[in-house]
């Protein structure tokens, strides 16, 4: 497994949750990185994405100031912090390595998905 997802659950409205997402160092270290959520009978969408060392990050208009992502090269590892939660934002959320050390909205620009956990916000 090279993507492995992780954080999911319940949670009410307006509370937070962290996911976290394992890589190989193969393709984690010089690639950019993306979340992306899926809702049922809806496309999957994007959430969010960083460069390959941090320093750009990118949000979907319905998550920014919400919503922040992160990375630790040193353990392989990608986050997204998800503050402020609200029932839309029930969905099934994949992590991604993009194609290129920067990460793009687009699905097409990502090689390798994980299996993505479920979040769901109760109302």
């Amino acid at each position: 497994v090279q993507l492995q997802a992780s954080g999911g659950g319940l949670v009410q409205v307006g509370g937070s949750l962290r996911l976290s997402c394992a890589a190989s160092s193969r393709i984690f270290s010089n690639n950019g990185m993306g979340w992306f959520r899926q809702a049922p009978g809806k496309e999957r969408e994007f959430v969010g994405s960083i460069s390959w060392n941090g320093g750009s990050t990118s949000y979907a208009d319905s998550v920014k100031g919400r919503f922040t992502i992160s990375r630790d090269n040193a353990k392989n590892t990608l986050y997204l912090q998800m503050n402020g939660l609200k029932p839309e934002d029930t969905a099934v959320y994949y992590c991604a390595a993009a194609r290129g050390a920067y990460a793009p909205a687009a699905l097409s620009g990502y090689r390798y998905w994980g299996q993505g956990t479920q979040v769901t916000v109760s109302s």
